[in-house]
């Protein structure tokens, strides 16, 4: 009986932090990151903010969950892709159409740069906000990279880092382009642009 119970209890307090994600996740994109406040996302989810401090520290606490879960929702497809891919050549193809839906998910995508201006705005949060958006990328992403890039296994911290900014600013830099004019590059000029990202995150990870 009182495993049952705590089963349970386990269970809506899953509940409850996915709500609060999901209702974060609307409201981060409706309102701006910089605007939205806590009282808001507990009401949207239906929730006291009480139950938000029970799951988060603060809304920068909730945006780390949100990217984390964003980053994990297709690491299996993603992964079993690039595994299936007969040579590196494919694998970077599977790598270039996977990164160009991720420009496409909008909500995503102007979850990512509304962070990212507030980082901005916000200068001496910058440093401790940057490293862990950067530890995140490379936790979430290294079986990604892992598959495709075997070399950048054994590189060390600092250069996976280094490799997955740098093609994080590339879909950034694609994705704030295609969302202010859709004309502006084709899809198959963006796969294009995104094969050539990865291609060069190759060449550095045989450098590391």
């Amino acid at each position: 009986m009182v495993l049952k119970t705590l089963s349970h209890k386990q269970e809506r307090a899953l509940s409850t932090r996915r709500q609060l994600i999901a209702a974060a996740r609307a409201i981060f994109v409706q309102e701006g990151f910089e605007s939205a406040r806590i009282e808001q996302i507990a009401a949207r989810a239906g929730k006291t903010r009480g139950a938000f401090y029970d799951n988060f520290n603060d809304k920068e606490d909730v945006f780390f969950a949100i990217f984390e879960e964003d980053m994990m929702r297709n690491r299996e497809k993603v992964n079993a892709a690039l595994s299936a891919a007969s040579s590196q050549e494919e694998k970077i193809d599977t790598l270039a159409r996977h990164l160009s839906q991720l420009v496409d998910d909008r909500r995503r995508i102007l979850l990512n740069l509304e962070f990212k201006m507030y980082v901005i705005r916000h200068p001496r949060k910058r440093k401790r906000l940057n490293e862990l958006y950067s530890e995140m990328c490379v936790r979430c992403s290294m079986e990604k990279i892992s598959s495709l890039l075997p070399d950048l296994t054994n590189a060390d911290l600092p250069k996976r880092r280094m490799i997955t900014t740098e093609v994080g600013a590339a879909i950034d830099g694609i994705a704030l382009n295609s969302l202010f004019n859709p004309r502006s590059i084709s899809d198959d000029r963006r796969t294009e642009l995104l094969r050539l990202v990865a291609r060069e995150a190759l060449r550095a990870a045989k450098s590391a």
